[in-house]
């Protein structure tokens, strides 16, 4: 919800100011594709604080299709800025891993537990600056926010909090003017987000860290400057 706040407020300020200055403004909707990967890291940790018992996970090949809105100012025929919305949520498919608890038959707690997880990313904004290389050919970068909500499942109990990512994206693009201010646009591009660290809610000595997320996407776009 902050993000969706954060997005209305910008592309209202960008109207805003676009309006007031005369600044030529443009919106629009976009669809994408992308191919991200990212490296996750389950620790458990003793009473003195030090890891006994790592496992890291990498996962590839991650793929996101969505939506987005833009809304856009030119503040002159080179430079522009926007802000870019998904409002659509994206998720991943859901991993299960198994862990053997205890050695002795006798003990009630031995045996395979499993534990799921899906991951949830929503709210993907994008404050960006595209400067205008020639009449078609432009380039783009961003600083980007997205929320991540985690659905678990775990046999040990408890659950990971969400979080929030941030990072930035760079692109290269071709624009295409049509009639009547219209214009399609055809973009490559590349996404960067930092990791973070959520802890068990019910035990505070399991922790999971995502390194990072990391990608490649291409885009098309439809909008109209007035």
């Amino acid at each position: 919800m902050k993000k969706l706040i954060i997005a209305i407020s910008g592309a209202m300020l960008l109207a805003t100011s676009a309006f007031s200055m005369d600044f030529r403004p443009s919106v629009g909707i976009s669809g994408s594709m992308a191919v991200y990967a990212a490296t996750g890291t389950e620790k458990n940790f003793n009473e003195a604080g030090t890891a006994v018992d790592t496992t890291t996970d990498e996962h590839g090949a991650f793929v996101a299709e969505y939506g987005s809105i833009f809304l856009e100012a030119a503040l002159n025929d080179a430079i522009s800025i926007g802000i870019d919305y998904v409002p659509m949520s994206m998720e991943t498919e859901t991993t299960e891993n198994i862990q053997n608890i205890g050695n002795l038959p006798a003990d009630p707690g031995s045996g395979e537990k499993r534990n799921t997880v899906k991951v949830s990313f929503e709210d993907l904004t994008t404050i960006y600056a595209l400067a205008n290389l020639n009449d078609n050919v432009y380039a783009k970068v961003g600083y980007v926010e997205v929320d991540v909500i985690t659905d678990e499942n775990l046999a040990t109990g408890g659950a990971y909090g969400n979080t929030s990512f941030d990072g930035f994206t760079i692109a290269l693009g071709y624009s295409l003017d049509m009639a009547d201010g219209t214009f399609a646009r055809f973009e490559a591009s590349y996404m960067d987000l930092d990791g973070a660290t959520v802890t068990n809610d019910n035990d505070s000595t399991k922790s999971v860290t995502v390194d990072g997320i990391n990608g490649y996407g291409a885009g098309i776009s439809i909008g109209r400057s007035f």
